[in-house]
């Protein structure tokens, strides 16, 4: 959605093809980072995110094992962003709002309940054919960006390679209005939080807390979503058996992939479709819309400018590839790492932070993914 309504204020003509009958409104990414916000501020969406978001300054390291927490305050690099925060809204919120801007675009279209069966590239455009509850239909564009996730049949049907591997556990995430910060006064919006007998992340959006924790290997998806096992979780995190409604229950098996390329001829791969890793961190949607925005840069350069395609699109997968592969995996790997069997060797390194003003500056900015983009656009 990024991409389209991107390229469509470019005044170029876009499509976006729907498997789903509507946005669906489901508890995927919730945290816009900095540099993803200035990105939104370009094409005019932010401030109607932050309408609907929630900002968070603060984000927090916790051992409830031993009661010690670490916090670092975003509006420490207000001299690198214009947003030194955090901005805590869900990505159907963003989908929406741009599915909404299209409808009025007319050199836009967004069609829903449409499912992408094929692709066949030729020299002048790619055909792509696809399915509707009623027909198939064949559309022909100069150029496709599959964005369409993990599965992605788009990446299927160009035999692009999707290396990596997949974690043991498989990752549940409640979603609760019940007021968790009364019983933790200690917590902020955003809380990466250690201690047995698990780990977890607790997130606040805009009147919800989202708690994140891993589940044990070959366990049946009923029980995991169980009354049961859900009521087990809030026991043991608020330390007090009381029912708590949950307003979402999911469990997702995760991934560390990378394709071993984001481009075959007109096709490109974007977002999940071109890489998946966990989520700590918060760099899964962030970095997806950094590709659709590098990836629009070099297709208006192409299809305005008459900039050739080959080298342009090429060093979109130079760029993007590399950035995912040295950093995003790279980092969500070691923040996972980290929060569930690194605990000492990371509280010493926040201690270390907490004592020097420039080194936390620095670990803030890679954080927040300033350096991910400066990595990319070094790259020739």
């Amino acid at each position: 959605m990024v991409a389209a309504y991107a390229l469509a204020q470019q005044g170029i003509s876009v499509r976006v093809l729907e498997n789903a009958p509507s946005c669906p409104e489901d508890m995927r990414a919730s945290t816009f980072h900095p540099p993803t916000l200035e990105m939104m501020e370009k094409l005019g969406l932010r401030g109607t995110l932050e309408v609907q978001g929630l900002r968070a300054p603060l984000y927090q390291y916790s051992n409830r094992n031993t009661g010690r927490s670490y916090s670092l305050d975003m509006g420490e690099i207000g001299d690198v962003t214009p947003y030194p925060y955090r901005l805590q809204c869900e990505q159907w919120k963003l989908t929406r709002l741009i599915a909404g801007k299209l409808a009025e675009m007319p050199n836009a279209e967004v069609l829903f309940s449409h499912r992408v069966a094929n692709c066949v590239q030729g020299a002048n455009g790619v055909q792509v054919s696809v399915e509707t509850p009623y027909e198939i239909k064949l559309f022909h564009a100069d150029y496709l960006i599959g964005a369409d996730g993990g599965n992605s049949t788009v990446r299927k049907w160009t035999g692009i390679g999707f290396d990596g591997f997949t974690y043991d556990e498989t990752f549940l995430t409640l979603s609760t209005a019940y007021p968790i910060e009364e019983h933790l006064p200690w917590v902020k919006e955003v809380n990466y939080v250690s201690g047995d007998p698990f780990w977890c992340v607790l997130l606040r959006v805009p009147g919800l807390w989202r708690v994140l924790v891993p589940q044990k290997s070959g366990a049946a998806l009923a029980e995991v979503t169980s009354d049961t096992a859900k009521d087990a979780v809030f026991a043991e995190l608020l330390g007090v058996n009381i029912p708590v409604q949950t307003q979402h229950r999911t469990c997702y098996r995760v991934h560390q992939r990378v394709a071993t390329s984001f481009r075959q001829g007109r096709i490109l791969l974007a977002g999940d479709s071109a890489h998946l890793n966990n989520p700590l961190g918060g760099f899964g949607m962030n970095s997806g819309i950094h590709d659709a925005m590098n990836l629009v840069e070099k297709l208006g350069r192409i299809i305005l400018e008459g900039a050739d395609a080959d080298a342009q699109l090429s060093l979109y997968d130079r760029q993007r590839r590399t950035v995912t592969r040295e950093f995003i995996q790279a980092q969500t790997i070691a923040n996972k790492a980290a929060v569930e069997n690194g605990v000492e060797d990371r509280e010493a390194h926040l201690a270390r932070l907490e004592a020097d003003a420039d080194a936390r500056h620095e670990y803030i900015v890679q954080q927040a993914m300033f350096r991910s983009l400066e990595m990319a656009a070094a790259i020739t």
